[in-house]
């Protein structure tokens, strides 16, 4: 959903309208709730429950009959939430769908949902002011883009101050991922972005005696908390707070945009960090950088380590040294003002 910030903001710059977004997704109400260029979020818990059986698939239609049927972006891979448009009487003709689009070689995630944006459905006439348009898609800086809002700051800040944290440059570590606590394990075959807890703490060891004054924040979701209390056992050094237990979406976008860098697995936070500038490191398993690397439109310093195993890409075969290599070259961001 961070990704798709970057079709977000050039479908608002051609219809000078608000966006309005159907989604799966837990977090991308929270995370894009007051965005600009964003209008209406609805939510269905799941695209393949059978439709007589989800209220909020009914609900979902019955907003979109209020709303009316007009041009509409169809993102995602699987075919399964294609029957709620009809249902809504929104017709092929008005459909971009994405796979009729598929991405171009060596082309970025970000690149192929600005493309797909300024695809028109077959239905739709182009807006009026083509060429007022065109030059304004043009200024669109390419990457993916978040803004905090004086909510969010005055948020952070009262929860920085009850954490002993108001003042502090803070250095970030986002250590899990979704598929970290999975049934209790953390190396299982579907974990391509596991990093052995002995590498974070030398990773963890290096930074502490780099910048003595920062303070460092392990960041994560409830189930990741545990993890990040066994590497800060093994780690054994001062200032480092674990935060997973109290990081919802719009707190952990504010910290991002509040922090001087960030170390972490590819990941949510990580594209989140780059659409708010902040300079990272990020490990990379199986996925392809050249398609999910963070961009954000703020360009701060992304720095991206690869490793492989038996000629595999493999998260494991990043050593220690080369994310203290990577972290000491970042060029972090300064304290901001207060």
């Amino acid at each position: 959903m961070v990704l798709l910030t970057a079709l977000i903001r050039v479908l608002h710059a051609r219809f000078h309208s608000p966006v309005d977004i159907v989604t799966s997704g837990a977090w991308s109400e929270p995370l894009l709730r007051g965005q600009p260029g964003v209008g209406d979020i609805w939510s269905v818990r799941s695209r393949k429950t059978p439709y007589w059986l989800s209220a909020d698939q009914r609900g979902v239609v019955r907003r979109l009959i209020e709303r009316g049927a007009g041009p509409t972006w169809f993102c995602d891979g699987s075919d399964a939430a294609r029957p709620l448009l009809a249902r809504a009487g929104i017709l092929e003709d008005l459909i971009v769908d994405v796979k009729d689009h598929p991405l171009l070689p060596g082309e970025h995630a970000t690149e192929q949902w600005r493309r797909l944006a300024q695809i028109m459905p077959a239905a739709i006439a182009e807006p009026r002011g083509g060429d007022a348009h065109a030059a304004e898609l043009a200024a669109l800086t390419p990457g993916c883009h978040l803004e905090v809002n004086d909510r969010q700051r005055t948020d952070l800040e009262a929860w920085l101050r009850a954490r002993g944290l108001a003042g502090a440059p803070l250095i970030l570590i986002q250590i899990g991922n979704k598929r970290t606590m999975r049934q209790g394990l953390r190396r299982l075959a579907v974990n391509n972005k596991y990093w052995p807890n002995e590498r974070w703490t030398e990773v963890l060891r290096h930074v502490r005696r780099q910048y003595p004054e920062h303070a460092m924040v392990l960041l994560g979701t409830g189930p990741e908390y545990a993890l990040n209390q066994e590497v800060m056992a093994l780690a054994d050094i001062a200032r480092l707070y674990n935060a997973a237990d109290d990081l919802p979406i719009p707190r952990l976008v504010a910290l991002l945009a509040r922090a001087a860098g960030l170390i972490t697995v590819d990941s949510g936070p990580a594209h989140a960090a780059a659409a708010v500038g902040c300079p990272l490191v990020v490990l990379f398993g199986k996925a392809l950088p050249s398609l999910y690397r963070p961009w954000g439109t703020a360009g701060a310093d992304v720095k991206v380590l690869c490793g492989q195993i038996a000629g595999a890409p493999d998260m494991l075969g990043i050593e220690s040294r080369s994310v203290i290599a990577a972290w000491s070259g970042l060029k972090l961001r300064a304290m901001p003002m207060p």
